[in-house]
C-alpha cells in the first residue's frame, strides 16, 4: 500500500479542516497555524518562504498595495468597494447573477454522427461544438449513475491528486480516498475542484474511450511513435469532480490543445473567448498582472460568451479560446486534450504565450516540441506522397507546415538550440528537415499558383485579357 503524504512541519496528513500555504522554494505545504499564517493575510503574501526556506531567501515577499483598489460593477458603472478576489463567496454570488451573450451566437450544434473530420475541415474548427447527444460519437462512458466513489474504486483511493482550495485559488496535493470524503460530506468548509485526475493508465480507463473525432485528429494517438525514448503525453483522459460553487479562472488549454468535454452528472458553465490577436495580447497582459485575482477577465474583451454544458451534453472547445468555468451544482465529468493539424499556427501561438508567462513545465503540454518534430516529418511525407500523385494537400496544411517550419527555424537558431535540443527526436535531423520541408511548401505553392492561372485561362467566360463578373473560377 502506498504511504500517505505528510506535510508542513508537523509532518501529517492533509486535513481538509485546516488551513494551508505553499512555500515557493521548497513547493511543500504548511498549516497555517503552525507557521504563524492567519488565512485571512494570506492573501496579502505575493512569495511566501517556509521557516526553512527563510534562512536562504529572506522573508516572505508581500505584495504591493495600490491604495483604495476598486471594482467596478459591470451592470451599474458603480464602484462597489473592496475589490472582489476570484473565486471567493461574493465572486461567486455576483458570477451567477450577472448576464451574458449567450454561446448560441457562435457555437455550432451538430449531432454526434454529423461530427467527422470533413464537418471539421469545412468549418476549420473554429469555433465551440456542442452535442446534445452523445449517440454517434463513438464515446464509451459508464452510466450516469457512476460516482465519484466508483472513481475512488477504480483509480484507488492512495492515489495523490491535485486539487484546487477555489476560494484562495491555490494548489494543493490530497489522497483520492480524502477528496471523496469531502465531497461526499454533508459539511463542506471548503470548495474545493479536481480537474487534472489523468487516468490513462488506471482500471478507470477501461471504462472510457474519447470521442471518435478525437482519436482520429490527435497527434499523440496517430503520430506518437512506440518506439521513442521520449515518455507519452497522457492528456487524453480526464476525470473532472467539482462540488457546487468550484471555479476556475480564464486559461488556455496547455499548448493550445482542443479539448473535449462530457457532463456525466451535474453541470457546468463555460465562460467563452475568442482567441483574436487582441484578446490573446490582453490575455497575456492579464495573466501577467499583480492584481490578476481581482479582475474578471471577462470584462477586458468586447464579448465574452456564456455556455451551460447540462447532464449528458458534450462540449469540444477549439485551439486557443480563453475559458473560464463554473460548476454551479456538484458535477463529474469526464474530458482530455489533444493536438490536432487544423490550426497548427494558433496551437504554436499558445505555446508561446506560455514560455513568455513562464508558465511552469507541469502545467505545460509534455514533450510539446518532440511532438511538432514527429509531425513536421509526417507532412513532409504526406507532402512528397501527394506531389507524386499530382494532388495537393488541403490549405491548412500548408499554412500549418509553413507556422511549423518557421517555429524549427526559431528553436534550432544557435542562441537558442541549447533550450530546445532536448526536445528534438533522435531520429530527426532538423536542418535538413527545415530544408525539405521548406522545398516541398514552395513547390506546393508553385504549383497551386500554375493551377489557378490555368483554370482562369481556362475558363469560358474569360474575354478580354479580364474574366466576366460572372466568373464562378
Amino acid at each position: 500500500m502506498a504511504s500517505v503524504p505528510v506535510y508542513c512541519l508537523c509532518r501529517l496528513p492533509y486535513d481538509v479542516t485546516r488551513f494551508m500555504i505553499e512555500c515557493d522554494v521548497c513547493q511543500d505545504w504548511f498549516h497555517g497555524s503552525c507557521v504563524g499564517v492567519e488565512e485571512d493575510a494570506a492573501a496579502d503574501i505575493d512569495l511566501y518562504h517556509c521557516p526553512n526556506c527563510q534562512l536562504l531567501h529572506g522573508p516572505s515577499v508581500m505584495k504591493r498595495r495600490r491604495g483604495n483598489l476598486k471594482q467596478l460593477d459591470s451592470s451599474t458603472n458603480k464602484e462597489v468597494g473592496k475589490a472582489v478576489k476570484t473565486g471567493s463567496g461574493q465572486f461567486i454570488k455576483e458570477l451567477r447573477s450577472r448576464t451574458f451573450p449567450s454561446a448560441d451566437e457562435v457555437i455550432l450544434k451538430p449531432s454526434g454522427t454529423q461530427l467527422t473530420v470533413e464537418f471539421l475541415e469545412e468549418n476549420s474548427f473554429s469555433v465551440p461544438i456542442l452535442v446534445l447527444k452523445k449517440d454517434g460519437l463513438g464515446m464509451t462512458l459508464p452510466p450516469p449513475s457512476f460516482t465519484v466513489r466508483d472513481v475512488e474504486h477504480y483509480v484507488g483511493a492512495d492515489k495523490e491528486i491535485d486539487v484546487i482550495d477555489v476560494t484562495r485559488q491555490a494548489d494543493l496535493k490530497m489522497r483520492l480516498g480524502d477528496f471523496v470524503s469531502y465531497y461526499c460530506s454533508s459539511r463542506r468548509e471548503k470548495v474545493l475542484n479536481v480537474i487534472s485526475l489523468e487516468f490513462s493508465e488506471t482500471r478507470l480507463s477501461n471504462l472510457v474511450e474519447t470521442p471518435k473525432i478525437v482519436r482520429k485528429l490527435s497527434w499523440v494517438e496517430n503520430l506518437w511513435p512506440e518506439e521513442s525514448v521520449f515518455e507519452r503525453p497522457n492528456v487524453q483522459k480526464y476525470c473532472l469532480m467539482g462540488v457546487r460553487d468550484s471555479y476556475t479562472d480564464f486559461h488556455i488549454d496547455f499548448g493550445g490543445t482542443s479539448v473535449w468535454y462530457h457532463v456525466l452528472r451535474g453541470e457546468k458553465i463555460f465562460y467563452l473567448v475568442r482567441p483574436t490577436a487582441a484578446n490573446l495580447t490582453l490575455f497575456e497582459t492579464w495573466s501577467s498582472s499583480s492584481n490578476q485575482n481581482e479582475m474578471f477577465f471577462g470584462d477586458q474583451v468586447d464579448r465574452c460568451y456564456r455556455c451551460p454544458v447540462r447532464q449528458g451534453q458534450t462540449l469540444f472547445i477549439p485551439t486557443g479560446w480563453i475559458h473560464a468555468v463554473l460548476t454551479p451544482v456538484d458535477c463529474l465529468a469526464f474530458g482530455g486534450n489533444f493536438l490536432h493539424s487544423l490550426n497548427i499556427e494558433m496551437q504554436l501561438k499558445a505555446y508561446e504565450i506560455e514560455k513568455r508567462l513562464s508558465t511552469a513545465d507541469l502545467f505545460k503540454f509534455p514533450n510539446f516540441e518532440t511532438i511538432c518534430w514527429y509531425v513536421g516529418k509526417h507532412l513532409l511525407d504526406i507532402f512528397r506522397g501527394l506531389r507524386e500523385n499530382r494532388r495537393h494537400p488541403a490549405a491548412y496544411l500548408v499554412h500549418g507546415a509553413k507556422a511549423l517550419n518557421t517555429a524549427f527555424r526559431s528553436w534550432t537558431k544557435k542562441e537558442a538550440l541549447a533550450e530546445h535540443e532536448e526536445e528534438i527526436p533522435g531520429a530527426v535531423r532538423p536542418a535538413q528537415l527545415i530544408k525539405d520541408l521548406a522545398k516541398e511548401i514552395r513547390l506546393v505553392e508553385v504549383s497551386m499558383r500554375r493551377q489557378d492561372v490555368s483554370l482562369l485561362k481556362d475558363c469560358q467566360c474569360f474575354a478580354g485579357g479580364e474574366p466576366s463578373l460572372t466568373c464562378s473560377v
